[in-house]
């Protein structure tokens, strides 16, 4: 579950470009997971790491909350600052490129004597997965379907069950 890209970390907007510093709590013991952090700012650009502390729903969508740090460079009448910034944020977080395991199936060798019609196969295997995101109209109906009994506050506890591994 590495490639579980946990965290197509979505835009941290104002996060990244307002001054200020907020020291993060993390969990006695634990060891955050880090996840590196680029985006645009305004005039600008941001690079940083994501320390990961804590997975929760908000609003029936799954957030990862963590202590985002880097350096914002910025560009104003030809003058470069770099302004480091370490806060703590609660962002959207998703999994992508998601598959689902739709059928496996394996046979194995056939005779089939039909009437004076002999079939024979030997082993077959058939998978079908389904792979979700965006453009995905099927594989994000059937990956919905087989995940009907999911929810983000599951998937919440598991990434923190996850993270509590790691740390």
């Amino acid at each position: 579950m590495k490639q579980l890209a946990l965290a197509t970390l979505l835009f941290f907007t104002t996060a990244a470009v307002a001054p200020g510093i907020a020291v993060a709590q993390t969990r006695t013991g634990a060891t955050p997971l880090t996840v590196p952090v680029t985006g645009t700012a305004v005039n600008g650009a941001f690079a940083g790491t994501m320390q990961i502390q804590r997975f929760a729903t908000q609003n029936n969508q799954l957030v990862a909350t963590g202590l985002l740090t880097g350096v914002v460079t910025q560009v104003v009448n030809g003058v470069t600052t770099n302004t480091s910034i370490a806060r703590t944020v609660t962002i959207p977080a998703a999994v992508t490129n998601a598959t689902c395991d739709i059928l496996n199936l394996e046979l194995g060798p056939l005779h089939l004597d039909l009437l004076g019609l002999v079939v024979d196969l030997n082993r077959i295997v058939l998978d079908i997965t389904a792979e979700s995101g965006a453009g995905n109209l099927l594989g994000n109906l059937l990956c919905g379907v087989a995940g009907l009994l999911d929810s983000p506050g599951g998937l919440a506890r598991l990434l923190n069950q996850i993270l509590g591994l790691l740390g």
